[in-house]
């Protein structure tokens, strides 16, 4: 894992700068600590921070070809270089090291740009290719390492992170209007805008190429499913025995390191199976790690503990306090780049400092199950809306709610007819691909009655539903509904938000290296090809995954209704009706009024009830956070008194 830089100025007289090479590379020191490099040749120049995670001798970048003709570098994982490498040998390539970088020089001297498609991996990419003068940029198949880049007086800029960028004074710094109504209504811009204006982001699954005279973008992989109606392509038991395989296999690969690598333990299936496999797959002591909460409603503790006993892992849990999360707020969004609607990625950062000072830079994850296997509340939310619109007014199909959210204090379903009212809502577009996530949207987008007159004028004429539709491929009119809501769910919130702001972002603000195992492509291209059924059985979600570990971890684990990770969010910032100081500070009308985005009197009126502990509801929450967090990103990094970063 690390940071990438580079410069690409292709109508200059002389080549990019050394230094504004290390100036960008130097904000990255937190991805990177255990070496840095630069490279220059002609117009392209290429820098890394590296996090040594295989090879530590031999893994220094930027790295070569034989004759200096194709350089590299990268920020992530080739969890399949052994296996690339003893193919590339055999037709005649010589490794100069053990890392998998180098595979990657010889990989592209075999299949040009086409080489990405044979990486099992988590990564982004930035290739200099001197014999054809072209820059090749690209991003792995989830989107699970960040690329940003932006064009600045003729030159193109590239980064891991937006604060690399900012090295170069000519990048403005502002934010996006039209980012901030989208990540307002979805959790996170639509690829490739970012929240920055004029920076844009790679997106996942894409190769880009630059040269003298064009740009060119490919996709080379997307979720795919087959056309509705899906039939099984084998018994429910043979299937459940190839998942197993196949996420055996994902690990073993994702086990490969020179460093020890830990686990994330929550306490939920997911992460279970992850901890279990790899106990079946090594003898070796398996470390853990866990969060836990004062709060019960968020507390998952005695499960992690149940499974600690179960796997007889050496575990460490942190204990996250409101408190604790008020005081890591400011330096978590500096590492996020970007407003949240939650506090959720918080903890997580505090985790990943626990997990480096045990001395783990590598930690498996159980995040990706949900999104691959349909696990989410929200498939099960779009399969009992869509079962009552076929009969609106009956009160015998509005009792299927009563199934929903058993672990929330305040259910949404509690009071039925507001229940009924919010299920039947959006039944005129049921035939839509994006008609499962209106609810969350609407929900979110009652936030914009915070945003000031001017955010609001800026944003007339944005239409949630068409900057959806446009981005959505043509054959996914023929999918089975819940592959729509899968496709979508991956685009958005999982993409966006989960692998970026509760991710990548968090994780490598501690210098730690998140693994995906359920994200392995070879796992989603398995999932996608299941019919709905061997997904998303009746309301219980991931059937067919939770099928394949039977016997592998403690049977009420494997039946636990899936309980989503969450964290309080606006009640950290109140401490006995008392709000933390930098809050308060945020959000008085003077400095609201001069950033611009929100208007003081409705942000106000949030902060006295949310002081007064009445903000129970989702909408009320995600507003605050949001506000605050856009606050925190304009002081860090846009206003003229912004500190380097």
């Amino acid at each position: 894992m690390c940071g990438i830089a580079g410069i690409y100025a292709p109508q200059a007289t002389r080549g990019p700068e050394p230094e504004a090479l290390r100036a960008m590379i130097d904000r990255l020191r937190h991805r990177g600590p255990d070496g840095s490099g630069v490279y220059t040749q002609g117009p392209v120049g290429l820098a890394h921070a590296r996090l040594s995670i295989v090879d530590p001798e031999g893994g220094a970048q930027p790295l070569h070809n034989e004759d200096r003709t194709v350089s590299v570098v990268f920020n992530g994982e080739i969890f399949n270089h052994r296996e690339l490498q003893r193919e590339l040998e055999a037709r005649g390539h010589r490794f100069r090291t053990r890392c998998d970088t180098e595979v990657l020089v010889h990989l592209y001297a075999e299949h040009g740009e086409a080489f990405v498609e044979h990486l099992n991996g988590q990564f982004a990419i930035a290739l200099w290719d001197a014999t054809r003068q072209r820059l090749l940029l690209a991003r792995d198949r989830t989107g699970i390492r960040p690329l940003f880049y932006t064009w600045q007086q003729g030159r193109l800029l590239f980064a891991s992170e937006v604060k690399a960028l900012f090295a170069d004074p000519a990048v403005p710094r502002r934010l996006d209007t039209r980012a901030l109504g989208e990540l307002f209504t979805y959790w996170a811009p639509l690829a490739p805008r970012s929240v920055f204006e004029g920076v844009l982001s790679l997106p996942p699954g894409h190769v880009m190429t630059f040269d003298s005279r064009r740009r060119t973008l490919r996709r080379y992989w997307d979720w795919q499913f087959p056309t509705a109606p899906m039939q099984p392509l084998a018994s429910e038991q043979d299937s459940a025995e190839a998942l197993r395989e196949l996420l055996l296999d994902a690990l073993r690969l994702q086990l490969r390191a020179d460093v020890p690598v830990g686990a994330y333990l929550s306490g939920g299936l997911d992460s279970a199976i992850v901890a279990a496999l790899v106990r079946e797959h090594s003898s070796a002591p398996l470390r853990t790690f866990s969060v836990t909460f004062d709060d019960d409603e968020f507390d998952e503790s005695a499960h992690q503990q149940a499974l600690v006993a179960h796997l007889g892992t050496d575990h460490t849990s942190l204990r996250c306090t409101r408190a604790d999360i008020a005081a890591a707020f400011p330096r978590a969004i500096r590492h996020i780049e970007s407003p949240v609607l939650r506090t959720a990625p918080v903890p997580l950062m505090l985790l990943a400092g626990q997990v480096r000072q045990a001395g783990y830079k590598v930690v498996l994850t159980g995040e990706g199950a949900d999104e691959v296997f349909g696990g989410y509340d929200l498939f099960k939310e779009a399969k009992v809306r869509r079962f009552m619109a076929r009969q609106p007014g009956s009160a015998w199909r509005a009792r299927v709610l009563d199934r929903l959210y058993p672990y929330l204090r305040h259910s949404p379903t509690a009071a039925r007819g507001f229940a009924q009212r919010f299920f039947a809502e959006g039944h005129e577009h049921l035939g839509q691909p994006f008609f499962a996530h209106l609810p969350r949207w609407t929900t979110t987008q009652r936030c914009w009655q915070f945003f000031s007159a001017d955010l609001q004028q800026a944003l007339q004429g944005f239409d949630a539903q068409q900057a959806i539709r446009s981005a959505l491929p043509p054959e996914i009119e023929h999918w089975e509904p819940l592959c729509q809501d899968q496709y979508l769910e991956a685009h958005t919130l999982m993409s966006g938000y989960l692998l970026s702001s509760q991710g990548d972002r968090v994780a490598m603000a501690e210098s730690v290296e998140g693994r995906f195992p359920f994200l392995d492509h070879r796992v989603i291209e398995f999932a996608n090809r299941l019919p709905p059924g061997m997904k998303l059985r009746g309301l219980t979600e991931k059937y067919l995954l939770k099928q394949s570990v039977r016997g592998l971890i403690p049977e009420d684990i494997r039946r636990r209704t899936k309980q989503p990770y969450r964290a309080p969010d606006s009640q950290s910032f109140f401490h006995d009706g008392r709000p933390v100081d930098y809050v308060e500070d945020l959000l008085s009308p003077t400095r609201l009024r001069a950033a611009g985005y929100f208007d003081p009197v409705a942000v106000g009126k949030l902060f006295d009830k949310c002081r007064a502990g009445r903000a129970i509801g989702f909408g009320d929450n995600m507003a605050f956070v949001g506000i605050v967090s856009t606050m925190l990103l304009h002081e860090q990094m846009l206003a003229p008194a912004a500190p380097s970063l």
